[in-house]
């Protein structure tokens, strides 16, 4: 179940987050350029780490655990930086920013456990990694608060990390929701992969 809601909230997420809000920063044209070079390089990176993990079609950990370990990186540096400059707004400002991400955050984490647990990690393994990608949102906000041109990097990297999520959304999370064959369980987990996409839609129609 887990897995299904972590595949609507990271299509949702790449759709209606990232991608949208590169916008505001990049013609459609160009931000389409960024997002599908993202793509691109998570398809290339899952190919280098099946390579590297995997032997004769078998692997210990799937690949897509680490892409989305390096994709909530990404996301999470981002949040860092946008915390930082709301910061520099006003405090209250900041941290209403800081309760808006953190209210999208949890599921999305709790989402990202369960494919870590589902992609080949034991519980303390995908806890510790999952933790460890959370500290670049402190990276994130330490360099948006010591160089504030650092929020500018940041807006390339939106769109680029929207098509890293859309990536394993589409090529890895909702291929293992198929694999399904008992149709009760797999209408149920449709309906948890539309409550994750639900849910990210919402939240940036309430926070917008």
């Amino acid at each position: 179940m887990l897995v299904a809601f972590s595949a609507g909230a990271l299509l949702g997420g790449g759709l209606f987050h990232l991608l949208a809000e590169s916008l505001s920063y990049f013609k459609p044209v160009d931000a389409l350029y960024i997002f599908t070079a993202g793509f691109i390089l998570f398809f290339i990176l899952e190919k280098v780490l099946f390579w590297h993990h995997c032997h004769e079609g078998v692997c210990d950990v799937h690949p897509f655990s680490y892409l989305i370990l390096l994709g909530d990186a990404l996301h999470n540096f981002i949040d860092g930086l946008v915390i930082a400059a709301s910061f520099f707004v006003s405090i209250p400002f900041g941290i209403l920013t800081t309760v808006i991400i953190v209210t999208h955050e949890v599921p999305q984490e709790l989402g990202n456990f369960g494919i870590l647990i589902h992609g080949g990690f034991s519980r303390m393994k995908a806890l510790f990694y999952n933790f460890f990608a959370q500290l670049t949102c402190m990276i994130g906000g330490i360099a948006g608060f010591m160089a504030a041109g650092a929020t500018s990097f940041s807006n390339y990297l939106i769109p680029f990390a929207a098509g890293g999520f859309i990536y394993i959304a589409a090529s890895d999370l909702i291929p293992e929701l198929h694999d399904e064959k008992i149709l009760k369980k797999s209408v149920t987990s449709f309906i948890v992969f539309l409550l994750g996409l639900a849910f990210m839609i919402a939240a940036k129609v309430l926070f917008e």
